[in-house]
């Protein structure tokens, strides 16, 4: 897998990625057809596949990594860069590595790409050249990801192709000539049976537990003619699994058989989709450039049919990006259908906005692309790399404490899940992939999933000491699991020390929702945990008066509260919930609460202050934000 790295040099690119919910490795795969087209023999994998020595066996490197958690490394990235920050390594340990990089955050994150600063300032202390500046993409930016990433790698381009210039003759391979598939489907040998549909399907993560079986409950949280449809899931395994406040499920949906129908007539794959098939390397592709499958275990599955490829594996609803209408380009003869498809992989910024206005904004997904431009026809045997894979969707845990226990020593998993449904500019309902999918479980499904470590690590001195959760709607999950962690760790406590105080903190509860009535869930537990917790919630419903009141609001209503928490009695402050606005809106209140909150006039803080202990807050892991 990773070489060796004595081997001779060739004209040749390694594009590695860390990526947590999919869009690093969709750039990074665009770098690689970007390389690939400018004739350097390509790969490209995740960071924690290849060991640090193999960089310099390459003419150039380029990473791709997207910044989770607290600042953190993705889970597929953390392994590598633990191998960059070991101590023995040299000055001169990365000499003559040439790199470019690319990081993806969200600015709303105090440690904004983070993860891709380090990387850079770390590759530069080892020795590596970066060739080319830094780029970085915003989630908050208007135009999304393609706003920063499509000029980077317009100007990634040129550079390329003047610091390694192509032999004489030699021309890039145009963007219209399509790139051969590097691995294809094929028809199993002697395949006079058909699959049985239903079947159990390997898992893309290696730290798959068993699928979660029987939802236990799928109920509404909110009155059905509210706006909005929040679902209280419960999730149950057989067997013992720990997990913290903070840690998510990740769950792959599956597609509708309605759709998978629709896809298969359109393409015209009726005689092939429940026949056989294995997934094999495109015989056109040399050994030594072959990547790993697209999807691990696949191409060792027996049982596997087109039909279940489509159901459980490829995201035919997803909204397509540039890459998706260059493959499909190929697949039609109708001249004015294939010159519009790659009008929208052009990269000048009036080409983008109509690829941003066509696709982003009315929500259209691939299989309503297909459907306008009917003369495309995928051959079945391309499906795995003209189709993007289906990812998971990561949920904050809900639970926790007591409420881990399923029957019969199991673990018991509760989520909250706003599902996604809304209206576009095309008036057309639009629904999210893996909303809809939850929003139909029924009882007793079986489901797969991953459980994922989060990015909030609470020590339980953190836990039971004193703390502010601020959470509007879907946010609480993570904090609910928190208080319930809290309650635990106190029950236990005392019994095992009889009549002995333990020095508890008090918890603030900042929620903010629309209308008490219809969405302040749990209320009742708020109670319940109360006493024992030493809890006091104060709650921010926007709708409810003519004046909107937000959390931030409640902030700046109680500045002396929230000094004594985190100042006087130097508590902690988590805020979860949606990334943009919100979370921006409450710093700038809570630095306003160190600025006018002390009793003591010499106690405030001036604004930069405020700001530098907001600062320290967040170097000793006192300020933490997960956001979605």
């Amino acid at each position: 897998m990773d070489g060796n790295p004595s081997t001779p040099p060739r004209r040749s690119a390694l594009v590695l990625y860390g990526s947590e919910t999919g869009n690093s490795q969709e750039v990074a795969e665009e770098l690689g057809a970007l390389a690939e087209r400018l004739h350097f023999h390509t790969h490209v994998g995740e960071m924690n596949e290849y060991r640090p020595e193999v960089l310099k066996s390459h003419t150039l490197v380029i990473f791709v990594v997207a910044t989770t958690g607290q600042g953190d490394f993705p889970a597929n990235a953390r392994s590598f860069w633990r191998s960059l920050l070991l101590k023995r390594l040299p000055g001169d340990f990365l000499d003559g590595v040439q790199f470019a990089s690319f990081g993806l955050g969200d600015s709303s994150y105090p440690k904004f790409n983070w993860a891709a600063r380090k990387l850079h300032k770390r590759l530069l202390q080892l020795g590596a050249n970066e060739i080319y500046d830094a780029g970085e993409a915003d989630q908050q930016h208007p135009e999304g990801l393609e706003g920063t990433f499509i000029p980077w790698l317009t100007g990634l381009r040129t550079h390329l192709l003047e610091t390694y210039p192509l032999p004489e003759g030699l021309e890039p391979i145009p963007d219209d000539v399509q790139l051969p598939p590097k691995w294809i489907l094929k028809l199993q040998e002697g395949n006079a049976a058909t699959a049985q549909e239903g079947h159990a399907v390997p898992g893309t993560h290696e730290n798959l537990p068993a699928p979660e079986e029987n939802p236990k409950e799928n109920k509404r949280l909110t009155p059905q003619k509210h706006w909005q449809d929040v679902r209280h899931v419960s999730l149950t395994v057989p067997e013992h699994t720990s997990y913290v406040p903070g840690d998510m499920l990740c769950i792959t949906p599956k597609n509708f058989s309605a759709d998978v129908d629709a896809l298969i007539q359109m393409m015209g794959w009726e005689d092939k989709a429940d026949q056989l098939i294995c997934l094999v390397p495109n015989s056109h592709i040399p050994a030594d450039d072959l990547p790993l499958p697209p999807i691990r275990g696949l191409d060792s599955y027996p049982q596997l049919t087109l039909r279940a490829l489509l159901t459980d594996y490829l995201d035919i609803q997803a909204i397509p990006r540039r890459s998706f209408f260059a493959e499909i380009a190929h697949y039609t003869n109708d001249e004015m259908h294939k010159e519009r498809l790659l009008e929208f992989t052009y990269t000048s910024p009036e080409y983008l906005d109509e690829l941003w206005d066509y696709t982003t904004r009315p929500r259209r997904s691939i299989l309503e692309v297909l459907h306008e431009f009917d003369t495309v026809k995928v051959p079945w045997q391309h499906a795995i790399s003209v189709f993007p894979v289906l990812k998971g969707r990561q949920f904050s845990i809900a639970s926790g404490g007591e409420l881990k226990r399923g029957p019969e020593g199991g673990t018991k998993f509760e989520l909250m899940i706003a599902i996604v449904k809304y209206q576009t500019v095309i008036k057309k309902i639009r629904q999210g992939v893996c909303t809809r999918y939850i929003s139909a479980l029924r009882p007793g499904s079986t489901l797969k999933v991953q459980l994922q470590r989060g990015g909030l690590n609470s020590s339980v001195n953190q836990l039971v000491g004193p703390t502010v959760l601020v959470g509007p709607g879907t946010g609480l999950a993570p904090l609910r699991s928190m208080l319930w962690e809290k309650a635990a760790i106190i029950k236990a406590y005392q019994e095992e020390n009889p009549g002995v105080e333990l020095g508890i903190g008090p918890t603030l509860l900042l929620y903010g929702g629309r209308n008490r009535e219809a969405d302040f869930f749990f209320e009742d537990e708020w109670q319940q945990l109360g006493q024992l917790t030493k809890l006091n919630v104060l709650t921010a419903f926007s709708r409810d008066q003519k004046q909107k009141v937000y959390v931030q609001d409640v902030i700046r209503q109680n500045y002396a509260l929230l000094f004594k928490l985190l100042h006087d009695m130097a508590g902690s402050v988590y805020i979860c919930g949606s990334s943009g606005q919100m979370p921006k809106a409450v710093r700038e209140a809570l630095t306003e609460a160190f600025q006018h909150g002390a009793e003591v006039e010499t106690d405030r803080f001036n604004e930069q202050g405020a700001e530098q202990y907001l600062l320290g807050m967040e170097k000793t892991g006192r300020y933490k934000q997960e956001t979605w």
